[in-house]
């Protein structure tokens, strides 16, 4: 009885270690589609200002990368605590008067932004823990993917992912940098969110090549989709990291 106990107890410690070690926060994956010639307006914006302002109120800045397929197209994910905190923050962010004078001087040759998309996402349980750095590492790429599944199919990638993907992603030399779950409305089914790093963009083309062909995916492949349809669809975007991306 005494064994069974101290058992528990080591079980209970550990549960609770795992726990605080979980990345928790509250994720938003933005999308900016500038107005021709406005993304040099846009960078500096982000990079003499922006950034400093999102700090001083609590947002967190992640990773920012432009498009390599649309000069006019930049992405930055930014962490909260929760979701309440992210409102809040954006409320005091646009309140907040150095924002206002900065947004105002930087529009005096025309608007930068025409298009903002917005995605909330959650740490998947099985992603390697998100690794920022303030050294610049120019020479990747790295590729956003998001999976929209057919209805039901949702667990299924999730499972798969953690189980097989992730680690023939890495024998094939892509890097798994994060993996996400989209926090969508009520009724609808969840997306899975991930970024690759590639050395290339050709690296990246050919080690899916490989992954395709790989026995083990084939199996895998094979056993889970059995001839029925398993994703609606799959949007990749390569990007090129920024120089202050704390994701590099």
């Amino acid at each position: 009885m005494k064994i069974k106990f101290i058992l528990l107890f080591h079980l209970l410690i550990f549960t609770h270690l795992m726990a605080q070690q979980r990345d928790n926060r509250f994720f938003e994956l933005r999308t900016y589609y500038t107005h021709d010639g406005r993304m040099p307006a846009l960078i500096s914006r982000f990079q003499n200002h922006t950034l400093q302002i999102f700090e001083r109120h609590g947002m967190t800045n992640i990773g920012y990368w432009v498009a390599s397929s649309d000069s006019n197209k930049l992405m930055y994910i930014l962490a909260y605590p929760n979701r309440e905190a992210r409102d809040q923050a954006w409320k005091d962010f646009s309140a907040d008067p150095e924002w206002q004078k900065v947004a105002t001087d930087s529009e005096k040759d025309g608007k930068i932004v025409a298009k903002v998309e917005s995605v909330f996402m959650t740490l998947a349980d099985f992603s390697p823990a998100l690794i920022v750095s303030d050294n610049h590492n120019p020479s990747r790429v790295f590729e956003l993917r998001m999976c929209t599944m057919l209805p039901g199919k949702f667990p299924d990638i999730v499972k798969r992912s953690a189980n097989q993907t992730k680690a023939l992603f890495s024998k094939h030399g892509m890097t798994n940098v994060a993996y996400w779950i989209s926090a969508e409305g009520e009724g609808q089914q969840p997306r899975l969110i991930y970024i690759l790093a590639h050395a290339s963009e050709e690296a990246a083309k050919q080690s899916f090549a490989n992954v395709r062909v790989d026995p083990e995916w084939m199996k895998v492949k094979a056993k889970l989709e059995k001839n029925v349809a398993f994703t609606d669809k799959i949007e990749s975007q390569y990007m090129k990291p920024l120089v202050f991306s704390k994701i590099n």
